[in-house]
C-alpha cells in the first residue's frame, strides 16, 4: 500500500501558479521546470563532519556506500558553528588559534572523492564563532555595555558588518577554494536569533533593509574574491522558502538567490513548529513539510528556483526517521521539480537503504539508470 502511495506522489506534478505576485513578469513553465528536472547533472549528496572527511579509515568506508548508491557530492564542514577551522593553510586561523586538525591532509582527501567522481561542497559557517571572539572581543557583536552578546547557550557571534570579519571568513572559503572544492556553501550567514537580541549592537547601524543588504553585499564580495569557476552558494533557514520577510534574520530568500550559483534551504520537518502549514506534527510528516515548503518557493522565486537545492532531514529527533521518512521528503522534492538536494545527519549515520540504484528508481525515477552512477559535471570538465 505504502509502495503504491508514494508512487502515486512521485508521479503527481502540480502545475505553477502564474498569478504568483513575487514571480517575474514572465514566470517559468511546467515544461521549463520538466525540463530542468530531466536535465543530467544533479546534485545527490550527503554532509560530513570535518572529522568524518578527514579521517582516511572512515572516509573510506563513506565512499565504498556512495559508490552503491545515488550520492554523488558530498558537503564537507571546513569551518564550523564552534569556530574552528579545519583545513589547514588559513594564516588567520593559525594567528587566532582556531586552527583545528580535523582534515590534515585536505589534498588527499579531495583526490579520494574526486577518483570517484564526487562532486565537493565546502561548508563554511560565517557569522556563528566560539573561538575568534576570544582573541578578537571587537570583532563580536556587543551588547550595549561592549561585552560580546552571548545566546542562551553561551554563543557568541562575530559582527556581520565587519569588513575584517568578512575577510578573515572569505579566507577560509578561498583556502578551500584554492585546495580544490567545487563549491563554497556559506552557512549561518544570517544575525543571531537564540537569546535576547533587542541586546545585540553591531558596527554599523541595524534594521531589516540594512540586515539583508549586507548579507547581500558579503555574497557579491565573496564572489569576487573566489575563483571563477567555484559556485557559491548559502545554507538558509527552511522557512525562508515561505516567508515574505527577512525572518528577523537578514534572510530574504529573493536577494539570496540573486547572489548565489545555489541556495540550500535547511528543511528539517523536526524544526518546523506545531501547526506549521496546518500541519499538526510537522516532523511526523515529511513529505507535507518539503511539498509546501517548495511549493512556496517555486511560487515566489520564478527562474531563480532553479537555484533551489534542499537539505533534507535524515536524522531522529522526537519521530523516529529510515528509509521511508527520507524517500518521502526525496519525493517531494520531485514532485516540485527538485533533482538536487543533500542529506544532514550530524553523525554521519545515513540511511543507505533509501539510497540504492534500485530503491531510487522504484520509489523516485523510473528513469535513473542502474547500470552507471550519474555524475555532476564541474567547471574542470
Amino acid at each position: 500500500m505504502l509502495l503504491k502511495a508514494l508512487c502515486f506522489l512521485a508521479a503527481a506534478v502540480p502545475a505553477f501558479s502564474q498569478t504568483s505576485p513575487d514571480a517575474a513578469l514572465q514566470p517559468p513553465t511546467t515544461a521549463h521546470y520538466a525540463e530542468l528536472l530531466a536535465a543530467p547533472g544533479h546534485v545527490r549528496g550527503i554532509h560530513l563532519t570535518a572529522w568524518g572527511a578527514g579521517s582516511a579509515k572512515l572516509r573510506g568506508q563513506t565512499i565504498a556506500k556512495m559508490k552503491r548508491s545515488v550520492i554523488n557530492a558530498v558537503a564537507v564542514a571546513v569551518k564550523e558553528t564552534d569556530g574552528k577551522v579545519y583545513i589547514p593553510g588559513v594564516e588567520a586561523a593559525h594567528k587566532h588559534g582556531t586552527y583545528a586538525p580535523a582534515i590534515s591532509r585536505p589534498e588527499e582527501m579531495l583526490a579520494d572523492f574526486k577518483a570517484e567522481g564526487i562532486y565537493t561542497i565546502a561548508r563554511v559557517v560565517a557569522f556563528h564563532d566560539r573561538l575568534l571572539p576570544k582573541s578578537r572581543p571587537d570583532l563580536a557583536v556587543k551588547t550595549p555595555s561592549g561585552e560580546p552578546w552571548r545566546a542562551r547557550n553561551g554563543a557568541t557571534w562575530v559582527d556581520p558588518y565587519s569588513k575584517e570579519v568578512w575577510d578573515y571568513v572569505v579566507a577560509v572559503a578561498r583556502r578551500a577554494a584554492d585546495l580544490g572544492f567545487d563549491e563554497v556553501q556559506f552557512d549561518y550567514i544570517r544575525y543571531p536569533t537564540e537569546g535576547d537580541t533587542s541586546l545585540c549592537r553591531y558596527s554599523k547601524p541595524h534594521d531589516s533593509r540594512s540586515g539583508v543588504a549586507n548579507l547581500a553585499a558579503f555574497l557579491s564580495y565573496a564572489r569576487k574574491k573566489l575563483p571563477g569557476n567555484v559556485k557559491v552558494s548559502a545554507a538558509i533557514f527552511g522557512l525562508t522558502t515561505s516567508s515574505k520577510g527577512d525572518m528577523g534574520i537578514g534572510q530574504s530568500i529573493h536577494s539570496l538567490a540573486e547572489n548565489t550559483d545555489y541556495i540550500y534551504p535547511m528543511m528539517y520537518p523536526s524544526h518546523y513548529n506545531p501547526g506549521e502549514y496546518k500541519i499538526r506534527n510537522p516532523d511526523a510528516e515529511p513529505f507535507k513539510v518539503i511539498d509546501r515548503g517548495l511549493r512556496d518557493a517555486r511560487e515566489r522565486l520564478g527562474f531563480d528556483y532553479d537555484k533551489v537545492r534542499p537539505y533534507l532531514q535524515d536524522f531522529s529527533l522526537r519521530h523516529d526517521y529510515g528509509p521511508r521518512e527520507v524517500r518521502a521528503q526525496i519525493i517531494a522534492a520531485r514532485r516540485n521539480y527538485i533533482g538536487s538536494w543533500l542529506l544532514w545527519n550530524p553523525s554521519n549515520r545515513y540511511n543507505w537503504d533509501a539510497l540504492t540504484p534500485r530503491a531510487y528508481r522504484a520509489f523516485v525515477d523510473p528513469d535513473y539508470p542502474l547500470e552507471t552512477r550519474p555524475v555532476v559535471k564541474t567547471a574542470a570538465d
